[in-house]
C-alpha cells in the first residue's frame, strides 16, 4: 500500500533538472527531516498544492533518500545545537516507519530529543504492529498529530485519506501515545470551515495540548 502511495505522489513531480534534494533543513531552532514525499492522505489544504517547500527550502524529492544518506547528513551536523530533530517534511514520515524507528533509536542514544509530526495513520500503514509501543521503545520524545477536523465526515472530505477509518485511527493513535507517556499535541490548520473550539475540546479530552497552525 505504501509503495502505491509513493507512485501517486511522484506523478505530480515538477522539479527542474538542477533541483537539489533536501533531506534536512533548519527552522525555529530545530532540524527537520524530509525523508519521503509519500502520504496516506491528500488534504485539500496541503502546501504541496501551492508551493515546492517551506522557509526557502525545496522539499520535493525524486525518491526516498536511503537511511545511509540520511545518516551521512546527520553525522555532518552538530545535532546538539538544535532543540529537537523533527520528522516532518513534504510527506507522512510513518510511510517509512522502520526508518523512523531506527533513526530515532540512533538519535536517542546520542541524547538528541526527537519529535514526529504525523497524520496518525501509522497503525493503518503498518497493519498489525504496535506502532506507539515501538516509537516509545525507540526513545521518541514528542508527537504532533494532525487532527485537522472536528468530525469524521469533515475529515474525510478535507483530508481524503487512503484508508477507511483513518479519523478514528488517528484519535486512537493519539490516545495510546498519551497513555504511553509520549508528550503529545494535536494541531489543525486555521480556516473558517473548522470548528476550532471543538477541535481544542477533542484534544483536551484526550489529554493532548493543542495548536492552530498556519497553512505554510
Amino acid at each position: 500500500m505504501v509503495k502505491k502511495l509513493g507512485s501517486a505522489i511522484q506523478d505530480n513531480d515538477h522539479r527542474n533538472p538542477m533541483h537539489k534534494e533536501t533531506i534536512s533543513y533548519e527552522a525555529h531552532g530545530n532540524l527537520y527531516l524530509n525523508i519521503t514525499n509519500r502520504c496516506s492522505a491528500d488534504c485539500i489544504f496541503c502546501i504541496r498544492r501551492t508551493c515546492d517547500g517551506v522557509y526557502g527550502y525545496d522539499l520535493r524529492l525524486s525518491r526516498d533518500p536511503s537511511e545511509e544518506e540520511i545518516m551521512r547528513e546527520l553525522e555532518n551536523l552538530n545535532l546538539t545545537t538544535y532543540k529537537e530533530v523533527v520528522f516532518t517534511g513534504f510527506g507522512e514520515p510513518t510511510c517509512r516507519f522502520d526508518t523512523v524507528i531506527r533513526l530515532t533509536q540512533w538519535l536517542h542514544q546520542g541524547g538528541i530529543p526527537v519529535r514526529l509530526d504525523t497524520n496518525g495513520h501509522a497503525a493503518l500503514i503498518c497493519h498489525g504492529r504496535n506502532v506507539v509501543a515501538e516509537l516509545k521503545a525507540a526513545g521518541l520524545t514528542a508527537l504532533s498529530v494532525s487532527l485537522n477536523a472536528e468530525s469524521e465526515e469533515k475529515y474525510n472530505r478535507m483530508c481524503r485519506p487512503v484508508f477507511e477509518g483513518s479519523y478514528q485511527a488517528m484519535l486512537d493513535f493519539t490516545k495510546k501515545a498519551i497513555m504511553a507517556g509520549i508528550r503529545t499535541r494535536m494541531t489543525v490548520v486555521g480556516q473558517q470551515s473548522i470548528d476550532i473550539k471543538e477541535c481544542e475540546r477533542i484534544a483536551t479530552v484526550l489529554g493532548a495540548s493543542f495548536r492552530v497552525r498556519s497553512s505554510l
